[in-house]
């Protein structure tokens, strides 16, 4: 199944306009449960918006943990997270421009 970098990309917009939070796995999750109900795009913008939500995350706890106010385990944990959640980006964006 071809998809074309247009749909991708408007995804991705819409994804980056609407923020939140969440993991990258819960997206995963929820396009799976769509199943052929939901399209490749839904599946796409969801994921991109739970990432986005998980690197927010880690980037408030870093502020956090710099300025003295946020628990260590807390700052470590989100922190993992969203390095975890950029390197799956990453690898997946690699994976679509070698394709």
């Amino acid at each position: 199944m071809a998809v074309s970098f247009v749909a991708a990309n408007a995804a991705y917009q819409a994804a980056a306009k609407a923020g939140g939070t969440g993991a990258a796995e819960s997206a995963i999750q929820t396009g799976a449960a769509q199943g052929a109900n939901g399209s490749f795009s839904d599946a796409l913008a969801s994921a991109v918006k739970d990432a986005m939500g998980t690197m927010h995350t880690g980037e408030m706890a870093a502020a956090k943990g710099a300025t003295g106010q946020g628990d260590v385990v807390q700052v470590v944990n989100a922190v993992t997270a969203a390095e975890l959640t950029l390197q799956t980006v990453v690898a997946i964006r690699d994976r679509v421009i070698s394709a």
